[in-house]
């Protein structure tokens, strides 16, 4: 690789634990924090885990709160914010995926709450300053470094049970963050090595999931390249690809990892015609030569769903996608135009391959 002549790279604070059987270590880390009330956050159907992880906390855990939604509605931030106030919480243990962890960033934001964060899926987001907050039919994003959980604990054997659709689209997810951060205008060469191995990882574990999804070494390698991914998503901008799926998801109310996976190829397949870099470090990391129609057919034949119609947009959504991504652009290696956007939607919408 050869080193450019000028770079700015940003490092964000950030302990991580990762093993199998590391989640026993949770009390010690508590207390390493000086955290003696926290609270565990979950969603409801994580419930049963949040209620695992407060036993293991033993007395350091005042309740669990499962309430945590996706997109973070603003609702549900600010009833979490008086209930962690109510009562006198001094930290919080997010246990689950982007929407846990989402909820968790928020209360820091507001509040300055410690987290301690469990990731069970590949989101990525337990590594990055970045916050969302949704208010019906839009979502508002920041970055600030006070939302970083204080420590990450990356147990593989706690992902065993996600499903395998599920573990694809959440692949995906991550993957996507290490594709836009080796195009984003401020990455380094050691963001390009990260981003490139954390594609390497995902793509080595998510072809296997379906055969084998109680495989532990398939398991850890997922989790590890969602860690590289996150930290390349903490350390880079977002480009086109996460803007669309903030509008998307935000405005129709549709699952975060799953609309991730059906509009990544397509952004790619536009992206690369500016960004052949891009393309050559990705083909090489996955060992194809196209890597969107590769990642297309991976999220086709494992993932949960293959178009955002099957998630419940309509084709007449399209045009509102198109006006709020072309008003308000990220940066990107290609021009954001109408006529972009509306294709690359429209192939999303409809599960074509990309072009």
């Amino acid at each position: 690789m050869s080193v450019p002549g000028s770079f700015v790279h940003t490092a964000h604070p950030s302990r991580v634990l990762f093993g199998s059987g590391r989640i026993r270590e949770l009390p010690e880390e508590l207390d390493r924090l000086n955290l003696s009330r926290v609270v565990v956050i979950c969603t409801p159907r994580q419930r049963p885990h949040g209620q695992e992880i407060a036993v293991l906390a033993g007395n350091r855990a005042h309740s669990v709160y499962a309430h945590a939604t996706m997109h973070v509605p603003n609702s549900v931030v600010a009833a979490a914010d008086e209930y962690v106030t109510t009562h006198e919480i001094d930290g919080a243990v997010v246990v689950g995926g982007g929407s846990a962890v989402g909820l968790g960033k928020a209360l820091a934001l507001g509040t300055g709450l410690p987290v301690l964060a469990v990731p069970t899926t590949y989101s990525g987001s337990e590594m990055t300053p970045i916050w969302g907050i949704t208010d019906p039919g839009n979502k508002t994003t920041g970055r600030d470094v006070r939302v970083l959980p204080r420590t990450v604990i990356y147990d593989p054997d706690l992902t065993v049970n996600l499903p395998a659709p599920l573990s694809v689209s959440s692949g995906l997810n991550a993957m996507a963050h290490a594709a836009e951060a080796l195009y984003a205008p401020d990455g380094s060469p050691l963001v390009e090595i990260i981003a490139g191995e954390a594609v390497r990882a995902l793509a080595t574990g998510l072809p296997k999931i379906a055969g084998d999804p109680m495989n532990s070494d398939v398991r850890r390698e997922l989790l590890y390249g969602a860690w590289l991914a996150g930290t390349c998503l903490g350390a880079t901008s977002m480009s086109l690809h996460h803007k669309l799926c903030h509008i998307i998801g935000g405005a129709f109310g549709l699952p975060h990892s799953e609309v991730h996976a059906i509009v990544l190829p397509h952004v790619l397949a536009y992206n690369f015609v500016g960004a052949p870099r891009s393309r050559e470090l990705m083909s090489r990391a996955i060992g194809v030569d196209d890597p969107a129609s590769w990642i297309h057919s991976v999220s086709r034949q494992i993932g949960p769903a293959t178009s955002l119609h099957e998630l419940g947009m309509r084709e007449e959504d399209v045009e509102a996608v198109v006006v709020e991504a072309v008003a308000n652009p990220y940066s990107n290696p290609r021009p954001i135009t109408p006529e972009a956007i509306r294709s690359i939607v429209t192939h999303a919408l409809t599960g074509s391959p990309p072009e």
